[in-house]
């Protein structure tokens, strides 16, 4: 088993990655301090690995929510469900929340815990390669909101992450394609060996070599635990965890939540950044065509929605969580595992790539 460590302190937590995880009792109850579980989860992955789960919960008291599946759920409403389940089951401050699902589940429950009596336990066990490689680590939580994704949420940290690399035998291969994207923005924004070592291993990633998986899901988790142990409320530098977020979001909110899945959107909007950093002179042609190939051998969408122009992008991007002052900040590739933020990109310029 690898066991990553990020280091916040007093709030330092492990992340463990390996086969058969979800067999083992001894992981999740070494996190849980009281008698008081409710497990939170959806329509799809409930029904797999839920009661497997709840098995290695032997002398604690355990509920479940279960939520319907989709980036849609993600919304105040099922926040407000999760609310009065506490509530009505009596949960107090020594209960443990387990998200058991997807980036939705891990983000709608670790919002819930932040907020119920003020903060309670919650333990990370993600599903699918996406919030195995990014969602699950950092402590975001947020839901969404029609005029914006993850702008209601709180930094709020899990005890531990608990990551099975079987529970991606189950997952859709469009579900595993989006999760190859947040895999692929950190080769671009930060670590160009990475990237290379993605190009040589991409036929056994695609196979499923659950070796090449299991150290792809640790560099992944390392590389984002490094950043946010340096900026844990996204100050300066874990704001280049958003590449291609600010055009992917943009997309999501104004094509419906769930049409385009997160990490689609996600390849989408780093092409769309790519193709403004080449605009700039400040990216070859030659990276931005590495960075199609990757996301296309991988069925990733390398073009915006036809349906969306500049007006669309521009009314999202916004409202985007980075802007300060009222400027744009976004996420530039500079070269294939570099990348800075910039707040000097004007509209017009945008205008010519959207």
């Amino acid at each position: 088993m690898t066991t990553l460590n990020l280091d916040l302190g007093e709030r330092s937590y492990p992340i463990y990655i390996d086969s058969q995880l979800l067999s083992d009792d001894t992981l999740l109850t070494k996190h849980i301090k009281g008698k008081r579980v409710c497990l939170v989860s959806n329509d799809v992955v409930y029904p797999l690995y839920g009661e497997q789960v709840k098995g290695l919960l032997a002398g604690y008291d355990v509920d479940q929510i279960v939520l319907p599946d989709g980036e849609a759920e993600k919304s105040l409403a099922n926040f407000e469900k999760i609310m009065s389940h506490l509530l009505a089951n009596g949960h107090g401050r020594d209960s443990t929340l387990i998200a058991l699902g997807g980036g939705v589940i891990g983000d709608i429950t670790g919002f819930a815990a932040a907020c119920y009596q003020r903060g309670i336990d919650f333990i990370q066990v993600p599903t699918t390669l996406l919030s195995q490689v990014d969602s699950s680590v950092g402590g975001k939580t947020a839901v969404n909101h029609p005029l914006g994704k993850n702008m209601i949420g709180a930094f709020y940290q899990p005890k531990a992450v608990v990551i099975d690399i079987d529970s991606l035998k189950t997952l859709l291969p469009r579900e595993f394609a989006a999760g190859m994207a947040e895999v692929i923005k950190y080769g671009i924004l930060g670590d160009g060996e990475f990237f290379n070592w993605l190009e040589h291993n991409q036929a056994l990633i695609q196979a499923g070599d659950k070796t090449i998986l299991a150290e792809m899901i640790a560099r992944c988790c390392q590389c984002k635990a490094d950043i946010v142990a340096s900026d844990e409320t996204e100050a300066g530098v874990r704001a280049l965890l958003n590449l291609g977020h600010t055009f992917g979001h943009a997309i999501e909110a104004e094509q419906g939540y769930g049409k385009w899945l997160h990490g689609e959107a996600v390849a989408a909007g780093m092409v769309l950044a790519s193709k403004l950093a080449v605009k700039l002179n400040l990216l070859s042609s030659s990276d931005l065509c590495r960075v199609e190939k990757l996301l296309s051998y991988f069925n990733l969408p390398t073009e915006a929605p036809a349906d969306m122009g500049f007006d669309a992008f521009i009314k999202h991007m916004r409202r985007d969580k980075k802007n300060l002052g009222g400027k744009l900040r976004l996420i530039i590739p500079t070269a294939i595992g570099r990348s800075e933020i910039r707040d000097d990109i004007s509209e017009d310029t945008l205008q010519q790539i959207l």
